[in-house]
């Protein structure tokens, strides 16, 4: 599924973020191209694409810093941007990085950072400040300059920021980008901790495994436009599937596949036979193929001795490289 249009079942209501044709030119060069994008509530929600993709230029026109060229955007059921003061007190972001005073200290930097909030109460600054700096696990170093704080103590720190109120959306633009794998452990630790406690959290990353490992939906984007968008579970069964087949009959089992309407390889030699390969239907079994358990009462039923036999998933990894066009990052 790859609209918001159309949904049904529990992404037809109650949208976090949904968009409709969402547009962004710079001059001639489109760097977002109608965009329909669907994230339900309670999702740990991964925007995922190549670096120039598309994401972060989507990100800014979600949180009203840039002006969108056309299209509708909807944040917690609210038209944007007529709703923003409504809305934005509602979602926390941290977007192309944190920036603080250096040689002031964390708790220092919330504190002023508090202040500017025009819907900020001074009274409860103070156990705000605490708070979010606990959340994040920074309590043991908030009074320590934030020169001295690690890339990924200043990633939760930003994300403490983003904490001082309560928060329906945390949207999070590229939060692990440059962190050592501590500091990716860390800031991954905290977003499953804030979708557990029911916080919907946009993320926006060109690392797979990140993906992979936090989020439960994902959008792909490519060149500007979205290619694929849907539960994780679903992206991984919508790529094709291959059957790996090892005989000593090659030629035989050959002509069996082929009349199954299936188109085999040859792969390498092995002592214990042939390796063939064959393509299955993209959603596997069952449009157009036989199973596998067929596949190999077929091959047994004409004599074809069967020394192994397996059917391989497209990964994660090359489902998006085909929708896309272009390699992810999969790892730090």
């Amino acid at each position: 599924m790859t609209g918001a249009a159309g949904l049904r079942g529990p992404w037809a209501y109650g949208l976090t973020i949904e968009t409709r044709g969402l547009t962004k030119h710079f001059g001639r060069q489109v760097a977002v191209d109608s965009l329909d994008l669907a994230v339900p509530p309670g999702a740990v929600f991964g925007f995922l694409g190549p670096n120039g993709s598309g994401k972060t230029t989507t990100i800014r026109m979600l949180l009203g810093l840039a002006a969108a060229s056309a299209g509708t955007v909807r944040l917690l059921g609210k038209e944007m941007p007529g709703s923003f003061q409504d809305v934005l007190p509602r979602v926390g972001a941290l977007v192309e990085g944190p920036a603080f005073y250096p040689f002031l200290s964390g708790t220092a930097n919330l504190h002023r950072l508090d202040a500017a909030g025009r819907h900020a109460d001074p009274a409860t600054r103070k156990a705000r400040v605490g708070t979010a700096l606990e959340r994040v696990g920074l309590s043991h170093a908030a009074g320590k300059r934030v020169h001295a704080y690690s890339l990924g103590m200043k990633q939760r720190l930003g994300i403490a920021n983003a904490l001082l109120s309560p928060r329906e959306l945390l949207v999070l633009d590229e939060p692990t980008n440059g962190l050592d794998p501590q500091g990716t452990r860390e800031v991954r630790n905290l977003v499953r901790s804030l979708a557990a406690d029911g916080t919907t959290v946009f993320v926006s990353s060109h690392l797979l495994a990140e993906v992979e490992q936090i989020c439960t939906h994902a959008a792909v984007m490519s060149a500007g436009r979205l290619v694929a968008q849907g539960p994780l579970s679903d992206l991984r069964r919508s790529g094709s599937s291959r059957i790996r087949l090892v005989t000593p009959d090659p030629g035989q089992a050959s002509t069996v596949l082929a009349r199954l309407g299936l188109a085999p390889e040859e792969g390498p030699g092995r002592p214990d036979g042939q390796v063939l390969t064959a393509d299955l239907a993209r959603h596997g079994p069952g449009a157009g193929h036989p199973s596998p358990e067929e596949l190999v009462a077929e091959l047994v039923q004409a004599g074809v001795r069967v020394r192994g036999f397996a059917v391989e998933r497209e990964s994660l990894e090359e489902r998006f490289v085909a929708l896309t066009g272009e390699g992810f990052d999969v790892a730090q």
